[in-house]
């Protein structure tokens, strides 16, 4: 349905606040709240889909409703740029003003300033796709996104059930199509066929490993890893899948998913693990990948975001070293809750260039395109890896001169396809991690081996005003409030291999304080000294932090 941009149109199909005085605001993340609160919000992220597009001259913006790791209650809804990554930083303003605007005339003032502020042609075409999550709240939210799309005139297509990364996929297919660097074929099939196709070149000639047992958070990941296993022999790939209940209410998210192993170092309620078996998480909307298993004393182990991040960089750099192509620099990118080992092992030990960069998906992402090759997972489980064009063109031209080579070249190229470049891939990177550990026919044990984490705690701390905490150097120093750094450092330097850090929540008042050392008790100790001393010197509220 398309029609044209009308102010009064917008106006008079105004959806309003149903909690008055309710702030919004468009982060990282998007909106993300309470699922009965995101209506007015829906209707407003049409017309900012649709004022995007034309200020892009019609090209196709995404629009994914979801609250990924969040509890089922919950729900938000994100935009996709053109080539699948996140909104530009710079209109996240917009989206907010737009949220908080709940009447006809301060709606049209703000679309007016969008307008003005850009020059868009409201005469330009718009094209917006949108998809969802298995929440219960989809369905009616959707609606008031339809809504905002129809007042707003643009052209719209609703994609349906899937991922979260499925959905940047398919922005960016559709918006590179019969061009040069033309992504792939813009549908569900052609997605998968893509990630088959590659992962098959990637292990081919390889012995398959053993079953991996995969934690969908019964969410939207179940009903799409089984659907892209069609495409994936059994004898080349063996996945259980579990955790795949999408129509039960409540159970999304609910003791399971990478959040819940991460958070709890633990695995799934209910899960039977043993020694052996091989093991990871997808969060709710399959944007988040955690691996774990039991060692021989029955003692659970994670593979995390880092962990993920060294396995590839080490894999990527042995294939370019191989390939022979020197031109070619790889680098890591991670926050400051990466562990100190982590780092370590890939500066000291692989020697690859680490930077680190603030806490969120837009700040690693714009990081990772200044390197030829650049990895950038968080401890969290939410990364990829990106290829500048020039590595591309590389390694598709290049031509090989020993059998060795070509090995190396031909599993590159395969990494090129399978590898997810819009955004964090739960599937996708799953299928990377695979492809590497059956290359090298490794455990996870022995991957694991390659470095140990250091003990480390994350604890939140509530205050009377989260915005008194500023910082530099990546949000690993704090500014203010002042002098609370030093007593930081002091407290620091007491414990072998101590570090901690303490930054602003970005939806509450509170803090987060990280802490690691060399030993349980040093890490437990140094967190609990840490929380209490932002607890008593910056506005605690509640009840003083305790000792774990």
């Amino acid at each position: 349905m398309t029609m044209t941009f009308d102010y009064n149109n917008i106006k008079s199909n105004i959806i309003y606040h149903k909690v008055e005085g309710y702030k919004y605001t468009y982060g990282t993340a998007g909106f993300r709240t309470k699922a009965e609160l995101l209506d007015s919000v829906m209707y407003k992220v049409g017309i900012l889909a649709t004022l995007r597009s034309k200020k892009l001259n019609g090209a196709t913006i995404g629009v994914m409703i979801t609250a990924s790791h969040n509890p089922e209650e919950d729900n938000g809804v994100k935009l996709v740029d053109p080539r699948g990554e996140m909104l530009e930083q710079s209109w996240e303003s917009y989206a907010t003003a737009l949220a908080n605007a709940n009447d006809g005339e301060s709606l049209a003032e703000a679309v007016e300033q969008i307008v003005t502020a850009h020059d868009i042609n409201l005469e330009a075409p718009a094209h917006v796709i949108y998809a969802h999550d298995t929440r219960p709240s989809c369905p009616e939210l959707v609606k008031a996104l339809e809504a905002g799309l129809g007042a707003s005139g643009a052209k719209y297509t609703s994609y349906g059930l899937k991922t979260t990364p499925m959905l940047h996929y398919l922005v960016r297919c559709i918006n590179t199509a019969n061009t040069n660097d033309a992504y792939g074929e813009p549908t569900e099939e052609g997605y998968y066929k893509k990630l088959a196709d590659a992962f098959k070149m990637a292990v081919a000639g390889k012995p398959r490993l053993s079953t991996l047992h995969v934690d969908c958070a019964n969410g939207v990941g179940a009903p799409k890893l089984s659907e892209l296993m069609q495409f994936i022999p059994s004898d080349i790939l063996s996945v259980s899948i579990v955790n795949d209940d999408i129509t039960t209410l409540g159970k999304l998210n609910k003791d399971c998913g990478a959040d819940y192993v991460k958070t709890r170092q633990q695995a799934p309620l209910g899960s039977s693990i043993s020694p052996g078996d091989r093991w990871c998480s997808y969060d709710g909307d399959a944007d988040r990948l955690v691996y774990y298993y039991s060692n021989s004393d029955g003692i659970f182990k994670l593979l995390d975001g880092d962990k993920i991040a060294g396995l590839a960089a080490m894999f990527i750099m042995e294939l370019v070293h191989s390939a022979g192509i020197d031109s070619i620099k790889v680098g890591v990118v991670q926050t400051a809750y990466a562990n100190g080992s982590s780092t370590n092992y890939l500066t000291h030990v692989l020697k690859v260039p680490v930077s680190c960069v603030n806490t969120g998906v837009k700040h690693l992402h714009h990081e990772a395109e200044k390197y030829d090759i650049g990895v950038y997972f968080e401890a969290n489980g939410h990364g990829t890896v990106l290829f500048s064009p020039e590595a591309l063109h590389t390694i598709k031209t290049i031509e090989a001169k020993t059998p060795a080579q070509q090995r190396a070249i031909t599993q590159l190229q395969a990494l090129t396809e399978l590898i997810n470049q819009t955004v964090g891939d739960a599937i996708s990177d799953m299928l990377l991690v695979e492809a590497i550990l059956t290359n090298r026919q490794c455990t996870l044990e022995e991957w694991d081996s390659a470095y140990t984490d250091l003990p480390n705690r994350l604890v939140k701390v509530v205050v009377a005003d989260r915005h008194i905490f500023k910082t530099t150097n990546a949000e690993r120093t704090l500014v203010e409030p002042e002098g609370l750094q030093k007593n930081i450092d002091d407290h620091v330097a007491k414990y072998s291999q101590g570090r901690s850090f303490v930054r602003a929540s970005g939806t509450e008042d509170a803090v987060r304080v990280y802490a690691e050392a060399a030993t349980r008790a040093e890490t437990d100790e140094l967190a609990y000294k840490i929380s209490l001393l932002v607890f008593n010197e910056a506005g605690g509220v509640g009840k003083p932090p305790m000792m774990p």
